[in-house]
């Protein structure tokens, strides 16, 4: 019988009310979501306490004892914004966190982090309100801010806590060095407590010096008129390394802090451990023919009988396309090269004339257990860069906490 409009519209009224009366599944936690991970099938991203509180104890030793201001945007550099904030709170050398974005500073503050949390970005007056009412230091640096923070001051009743960003060169966001010095003296009119200064570098070797020279001066003159400044920072993991002028009071690394070297870095300065894995259990051991062919593309064909292992993770998780271009996975205590395609969700590795892997072996793609899957090595084999490496984390995967 052929079905007319009042019999379909029938049907699928009986079948939204079937549907209501069935139990919907409940998304599970982030924390149940990491206690299943190393069980199921789907890959997982290891973040190692350890490691991230000895990379920062490293960096405060090559800072000079300066208190670190860590920076954990962007998901924590790809491995969690409140699971690095968890792994480094309480440590000594921290003065407090920096986040770009709002809702990670709020996630913090829910997430009962304590430390000092400055917000680096801007915000509508409705979110700076938030901000303030979570405890959020707010950067000042747009013309409006001594009217708009001196409302949230009369507000909250408070003095408003406050790091001035100063736009030095890089043109992203600040008060360009030029004007701030009388921008600067009305924003002390009103009740604002400045607990730092800061500045970003475009990380051009000669531009930066002007940069910096540039922010000293503004400084200097804004000490002579004899305004607060509070704590200055400049140096992210780059400055960190590479301009040690640069460290002024406070140092803020981001990248350095997960264990990875930021361009021109010497490594032998400072001892820096990787404190993630990219990992995924072993899905299928095969034995292909001569002749056979995996992935997209035919990009590689066995050339004679040849055992290989598949691996449920892909470029859609975060490992690089290009990972077929030179990068290994270390199974066990053994490397096997990447062929074929990186698809979406899966990765084909050789491994030779034996079927030496089972499948539910664990798979690291990147992490700290051998030079070839470093996060700076897979960068270097995959032509990209290594902040890519570590931000194109996938944000889905679980994030297991050891």
């Amino acid at each position: 019988m052929t079905p007319t409009r009042r019999t379909f519209l029938s049907a699928a009224a009986a079948s939204a009310g079937l549907g209501a009366l069935t139990p919907r599944p409940t998304l599970a936690s982030a924390a149940e979501r990491a206690q299943q991970a190393r069980r199921g099938s789907d890959p997982w991203i290891q973040v190692d306490t350890a490691a991230l509180r000895a990379n920062a104890t490293s960096l405060a030793a090559l800072a000079g004892g300066r208190p670190i201001l860590a920076v954990i945007k962007n998901n924590g550099y790809g491995l969690g914004t409140v699971e690095v904030a968890r792994a480094l709170d309480g440590h000594q050398a921290l003065a407090g966190f920096a986040v770009v974005k709002v809702s990670a500073a709020l996630a913090l503050r829910n997430a009962g982090i304590e430390l000092p949390v400055l917000h680096m970005g801007a915000t509508t007056p409705g979110e700076s309100t938030e901000l303030v009412a979570a405890d959020v230091r707010l950067s000042a640096f747009q013309d409006s801010d001594p009217v708009h923070i001196g409302g949230l001051a009369e507000s909250f009743r408070k003095r408003i806590p406050v790091h001035v960003y100063v736009d030095t060169g890089m043109r992203r966001l600040g008060m360009p060095a030029h004007r701030a010095l009388p921008w600067m003296r009305e924003l002390s009119t009103i009740p604002v407590k400045i607990e730092g200064t800061f500045m970003g570098f475009t990380e051009e070797a000669e531009f930066d010096a002007d940069q910096l020279a540039r922010f000293q001066s503004f400084a200097s003159q804004a000490r002579e008129s004899r305004l607060e400044l509070g704590l200055l920072h400049a140096a992210s993991s780059h400055g960190l390394f590479l301009r040690s002028e640069a460290h002024l009071d406070m140092v803020r690394p981001g990248l350095a802090l997960y264990g990875a070297y930021p361009s021109g870095a010497d490594p032998s300065a400072v001892q820096l451990t990787p404190a993630f894995r990219l990992q995924a259990r072993v899905a299928r051991v095969e034995l292909l023919r001569a002749g056979d062919s995996v992935s997209y593309g035919r990009n590689w064909v066995a050339e004679r009988p040849t055992w290989t292992a598949t691996l449920p993770v892909g470029h859609a998780d975060g490992y690089p396309r290009r990972a077929v271009e030179g990068c290994e996975v270390l199974i066990g205590r053994r490397l096997y090269p990447v062929v074929g395609a990186v698809s979406a969700s899966h990765t084909i590795v050789v491994l030779g004339d034996q079927p030496i892997v089972s499948v539910g072996d664990v798979a690291t793609l990147v992490g700290p257990d051998d030079p070839a899957i470093h996060p700076n090595e897979v960068a270097r084999r995959t032509g990209s860069s290594v902040y890519d490496v570590l931000m194109h984390l996938g944000q889905n995967l679980p994030r297991v906490v050891v």
